[in-house]
Order: C-alpha cells, then sequence, then structure tokens
C-alpha cells in the first residue's frame, strides 16, 4: 500500500496535522493507498509558494515562449506516462482501462495546444479618439488559481484547468476529490521534470470543509476553477464571492439525447447507450433522458434493450468489460435509491434496476444498466441528476415539444440530436439551451472546442482558444503625446 504526500513548492511533503486517509479500490472493496489528509495550514504553504512563484520567482520573468516549452515537455512525459497513469486512475476511481487509457493518451494534446496559445496572447492598439494619446491594452495572469477537480476524470480535469492557466502565466493549486487524489498526486512529479519552477504546480488532497474551503476562501486566491455537482458549485461560488474572486464552475447535467423517426436507429441506439451506459453513468453530460419520437419508440427501445443486454458487467481492468462499478459508496447508494424513487413515482423498470450481482462482481459497487418508461418530465428522475447507469425514456410528437421537454430543466450542459434532416439538426442545435449539442453522435470531446454550460451547468468555458481568457486580465494602458500644455485639471478628458 503507498503512502502518499502532498506537492507544494516543487516537493513531496507530509500533511502538517500528521494525519492520512484511506483511499478504496471500488472493483476490490479494499483500501489500496493512504491520502494526506490536507488543513487550511497545508493549503496556505501552497498558495503562498503560489504566489511567491508568480512574484518573486522565475516564473514571474519566464517569457511566454519558455513557459510554452515546459508545457510541451509535459505533454511529452505525459504520453510516456500513459498507462502507468491510467492504471492508478482505474485502481481509484473505477472507470473502465479502455476509458482511463484512451482519455491519457489523449490527454497531452491539451498541453500542446496551450503552449501553442501561450505565446499568441496579444494586446490591441485601438485607434483611440483622442489624437494626442497613445492606448493599448495587455492581457496579464489573473494571479494564483485554486483548481478544485472532480472524482470522474482527474487527470483529464486538471489538463482542462491546468493547461490553460500555466498558458496564461498563472500559478495553480488543485485540491483532487478526496475520493480519486492519487493520479493527481503522481502527476505532480511529472511538472517538476517538465522544468516548472517550484510553486508554479502544487497539490494538496485532503476534504472538501477543510482544505476545500481554505482553498476557496483564501485572501491570496485570485481565481477558483472548480467541476462538480451544481450544489457545491453553488456554495463555492458564493464563499468565493466574498473575495471577489473570479471563478469558472462546470457542474452537472439531465442532458436531452433527441432521436428523431427519420436518424439512423442503430446509430442513435449506440449513441444512446454510450451517452447513458459508457463510464457507468458517471460523468456530467449523460444523456439521461432519452426523447424517442412515438412513431418509433416501441422500434427503438427494442434496439436500445438488445445492445444493453450484451454489456459486459466486471474488472475495470478488462479490455472487454463494457460497465465498471461505482466510484464510491455514497454514489452507489444515491443511485439505487433513485432506482426505487422511479418505480415509486410510477415509472415502469424494462431492464436492470438495483445491484449486479454475479460471479467477479462480490468485492464491488456494481448497478446494473437500468432503462425506464412511462417517464414524464416532471418526475423526479427526469429532472434530478443521477450520475448512474440509469435511463429514462420520454416520448415526444414533434420538435417543438422535443425542444419543450429537452429545455425543461434547470440544467444546459449538453443535448444530443438524431436526425437526417440537416435543417431539423440546425433549428434544434439553435432551439436547445446547452453549452454542447452533438448531433449524430455523442460524448466527443477535443482541446480545440470550448466546453461548459447553461443555467445550472455552470459558468465559464474550458478548453478551446476561449478557455485561456478566463485566466487573463485585461489592462488599458494611455499615454499622453502631447507637448501642449495641460487642460482644466478639473475636468475629465
Amino acid at each position: 500500500m503507498k503512502t502518499y504526500q502532498h506537492f507544494i513548492d516543487g516537493a513531496y511533503v507530509d500533511p502538517a496535522g500528521g494525519e492520512w486517509f484511506d483511499s478504496h479500490d471500488p472493483y476490490r472493496g479494499e483500501v489500496w493507498a493512504r491520502i494526506p489528509r490536507g488543513s487550511a495550514e497545508d493549503i496556505d504553504r501552497a498558495v503562498a509558494a503560489a504566489k511567491r512563484a508568480m512574484t518573486t520567482g522565475p516564473w514571474a520573468t519566464m517569457t511566454p515562449s519558455a513557459r510554452a516549452r515546459c508545457l510541451r515537455k509535459l505533454g511529452d512525459l505525459v504520453a510516456l506516462s500513459a498507462e502507468r497513469l491510467a492504471e492508478i486512475e482505474v485502481r481509484d476511481n473505477g472507470k473502465l482501462i479502455s476509458e482511463m487509457l484512451g482519455q491519457l493518451r489523449y490527454h497531452p494534446e491539451w498541453w500542446y495546444y496551450f503552449a501553442g496559445l501561450a505565446d499568441k496572447v496579444e494586446g490591441t492598439v485601438p485607434p483611440i479618439d483622442k489624437p494626442d494619446i497613445f492606448a493599448f491594452t495587455t492581457h496579464e495572469p489573473v494571479g494564483v488559481v485554486g483548481a478544485l477537480t472532480a472524482w470522474n476524470s482527474p487527470l483529464l480535469f486538471i489538463a482542462w484547468k491546468c493547461a490553460p492557466a500555466l498558458a496564461a502565466g498563472c500559478a495553480v493549486v488543485v485540491k483532487p476529490s478526496e475520493f480519486t487524489s492519487a493520479s493527481s498526486l503522481e502527476f505532480a512529479a511529472l511538472t517538476r521534470e517538465a522544468g516548472l519552477p517550484d510553486g508554479v504546480f502544487n497539490v494538496v488532497a485532503g476534504f472538501g470543509p477543510e482544505a476545500g474551503a481554505a482553498l476557496v476562501e483564501h485572501k491570496d486566491v485570485a481565481k477558483i476553477t472548480f467541476t462538480g455537482s451544481d450544489a457545491t458549485g453553488a456554495r463555492i461560488y458564493a464563499a468565493a464571492a466574498k473575495g471577489l474572486k473570479r471563478v469558472s464552475l462546470e457542474l452537472g447535467g439531465k442532458s436531452p439525447n433527441i432521436v428523431f423517426a427519420d436518424a439512423d436507429l442503430d446509430a442513435a441506439a449506440a449513441g444512446a447507450v454510450s451517452g447513458i451506459f459508457a463510464a457507468t453513468g458517471q460523468t456530467c453530460v449523460a444523456g439521461s433522458r432519452l426523447l424517442v419520437q412515438n412513431t418509433i419508440r416501441d422500434e427503438f427501445t427494442e434496439k436500445l434493450i438488445a445492445i444493453a443486454k450484451t454489456a459486459k458487467i466486471g474488472d475495470p481492468m478488462l479490455p472487454e468489460t463494457n460497465i465498471g462499478p461505482v466510484t464510491t459508496a455514497p454514489q452507489y447508494r444515491k443511485i439505487l435509491d433513485y432506482i426505487a424513487i422511479a418505480k415509486g413515482e410510477g415509472a415502469r423498470c424494462l431492464f436492470g434496476g438495483g445491484p449486479a450481482e454475479g460471479p467477479g462482481l462480490s468485492g464491488g459497487q456494481f448497478v446494473q444498466p437500468t432503462i425506464f418508461t412511462d417517464v414524464t418530465n416532471r418526475m423526479r428522475i427526469a429532472q434530478e441528476e443521477v450520475f448512474g447507469p440509469v435511463l429514462s425514456i420520454i416520448g415526444f410528437t414533434d420538435e417543438a415539444e422535443a425542444v419543450e421537454i429537452g429545455n425543461d430543466v434547470i440544467y444546459g450542459l449538453a443535448a444530443g440530436v438524431w436526425t437526417k434532416d440537416i435543417a431539423r439538426a440546425i433549428r434544434m442545435s439553435r432551439a436547445l439551451k446547452a453549452g454542447t449539442v452533438w448531433v449524430n453522435t455523442y460524448r466527443a470531446i477535443s482541446y480545440m472546442m470550448p466546453f461548459g454550460g447553461m443555467k445550472h451547468s455552470g459558468i465559464g468555458r474550458e478548453s478551446g482558444i476561449e478557455a485561456i481568457h478566463e485566466y487573463l486580465e485585461t489592462k488599458s494602458v494611455w499615454i499622453s503625446i502631447s507637448d501642449a500644455p495641460p487642460g482644466n485639471p478639473f475636468v475629465m478628458r
């Protein structure tokens, strides 16, 4: 069993309070690592190191091109370590090795992309309307960034948040989820090897009310970026507001995956399965509300169940496994509670509907892939984020009703549309209130495309060119070039 340490100011250090806590393997149901329990004192050490790096350290004077070289090197190191890091993530969160290895092999692209942007953050010279003034704008790093990551894809979220932050010239303190801290602590060593100066990248593990709250409330943290539930996001937003901190929030979702009668039904059925059962449904973009046009609902449901029946549940380290365990014990209980709620509300369970049992599953937290029909959009199962492999099928008659049902939730993170009609695809993508709309595909991501939500699904965007501006402040500079004597000092110029 490995005992981890925080990563602060370029070195691994014990927690100030001398306490550790256990990390559980969700497949085997056993403790596999010890994680340092961070405190306000640990956060203070990390933030102080980050502040030094940005003010008096070499990071403060390093050119954008030099920062870019560090980020490219970091991408190379992640590529070389992808298998090792993927196995750690599987051990920590129970997601499939095929999924996590795919993520880790793609992960370097964020470092390469934002390395390319680092020296292309350009100001402007506005054609100012005052002839005796030369004016220009510059972009400067916002300051120390506190990054709080979720347990379902820890290292992917580090790339999403930290690559643009570092490219912008910020220093970061990462507080990973207490359920999945190991991979973030392992990753930290690569930042040192990549040449990032001490204090630029820090990781403090621990619990939200202790380490997380201390990071959000720290006076020297200028920006908070968080991925997690909307309830926790609202609390972070309120706490950050007390210090007028900049905030980016990537929160929950209750995404509609909409299938029209003219769609390729085989492709749509595969997309619906991918949207809800991949990652054991533990993804913020899960297409948990499947809206199916009434004329094809029975036919489509049969196709869906036929694919769901082929899913192999078991050891996430095996490449042939399709559905792994639920990551945390509280989340496991929550999913089963929602299945019971759906049955109590009158939804009809067509498939699954309880814990998964059988050979090789005794130690883990497994839930059967579950499909409900006869669901109305007013049911809790259609309104609240389950974050598990639970699908609600809702019928609709036409585009107008599909849009009405699709938008009738507090969330707006993602949506899917399945149709062969290009005009309909464009109309639907315009009408749906979601930060991402996929047409004839689902759950696709890229470092080039902005990602984020509307409504309760969040504030700000990650990835793409827009992301680097989340970590920059714009400064306006006015320089008088006049030789004339000053005018009336009591009047605005």
